[in-house]
């Protein structure tokens, strides 16, 4: 009998974690004949009582597991910690406690990596009916930009809701950064994808944890973790700074030999003063950034501090481990 580890990031979630684990644990009950299965709730820095009930549900059923980190390190991180834990298992889903991901699909995603050749059951939206239109146009636009200038293609609708085998899992695990984008890193390490669309659901209970200072990070970590392009930004605007210093030379020039006393207009310049240095300071914020993430790696820090745990897990624990 093949196993499957169920990852299910948490973050202020208890309102939802009854709902979620009835519905969820009603469709791996009907597979039990054939998967063996285990729940890894991390619960990351929580301010509710999400660990509360999930130390509750672990009480009653020996398959729920739960890493609780010490602080809020984000969702990467909750994703991150519940693969490290459940790469032992044959196949490893991740899925939102919210229930707008359906749990009814995981047997037909398990379906299409064990008997249909595919290494990983991924889904995608649909439609975004439901989420708010600034919040569908901020991100189409996004995923447009990073298609159009990094090598690394991601679906505009793709969701983190999938089932992996182990060896997709080892290897998103050896990509040991600490800025993770991880939408970018599942279409970076490849394999052979079968994408099924998905009708977005409202939240079961709760509210959204995605605010827009968050979805802005989350982009910038995508742009810079998956491509170069605001580096060649720079060169690019010094080309055309040149260019344009040429044109103003060449036309300062002619215009003082046709124009007896010509003396350039003080507000021109002072504008392409100002320009030139907008352009020096944005291409040296940019750089800051990938100076910043460079500093990040090299520190090492843990990308995150498990405070309380049921599992033996291979990572610093307060509790030692």
């Amino acid at each position: 009998m093949k196993s499957i580890g169920i990852i299910v990031p948490c973050y202020n979630e208890a309102a939802v974690l009854p709902l979620f684990y009835k519905e969820t644990t009603a469709v791996m009950d009907a597979l039990a004949d054939r998967y063996q299965t285990e729940f890894i709730f991390v619960d990351d820095g929580s301010r509710d009582e999400t660990l509360k009930r999930i130390t509750e549900l672990s009480m009653t059923d020996a398959r729920v597991k739960y890493i609780s980190f010490s602080r809020n390190f984000g969702k990467e991180a909750a994703m991150l910690a519940g693969m490290e834990y459940a790469v032992k298992h044959d196949y490893i889903c991740i899925i939102d406690a919210d229930l707008q991901h359906s749990p009814s699909i995981i047997p037909q995603m398990l379906d299409y990596v064990e008997n249909q050749g595919f290494d990983v059951a991924a889904s995608r939206r649909a439609d975004r009916e439901g989420e708010a239109k600034f919040k569908s146009f901020l991100s189409g636009s996004f995923y447009k930009v990073i298609n159009k200038i990094s090598e690394t293609k991601i679906s505009d609708s793709a969701q983190d809701f999938r089932v992996m085998k182990r060896d997709v899992v080892k290897a998103i695990l050896s990509m040991p950064e600490h800025n993770r984008f991880s939408k970018g890193i599942f279409s970076w390490v490849g394999f052979n994808v079968k994408w099924i669309s998905h009708e977005n659901r409202e939240r079961a209970a709760g509210e959204t944890k995605w605010s827009l200072k968050g979805l802005l990070k989350y982009a910038i970590d995508g742009i810079l973790g998956f491509t170069f392009a605001p580096l060649k930004l720079t060169f690019f605007s010094a080309g055309l700074l040149c260019l344009f210093s040429v044109v103003g030379l060449l036309y300062a020039l002619i215009k003082n030999i046709a124009v007896e006393g010509y003396a350039p207009n003080l507000p021109l310049t002072l504008a392409a003063v100002f320009f030139t240095g907008a352009v020096i300071l944005c291409s040296i914020g940019i750089l800051g950034e990938y100076l910043a993430r460079t500093y990040t790696e090299v520190v090492n820090r843990p990308k995150y501090i498990i405070a309380k745990t049921n599992t033996n897990v291979n990572h610093f624990t307060l509790e030692g481990e």
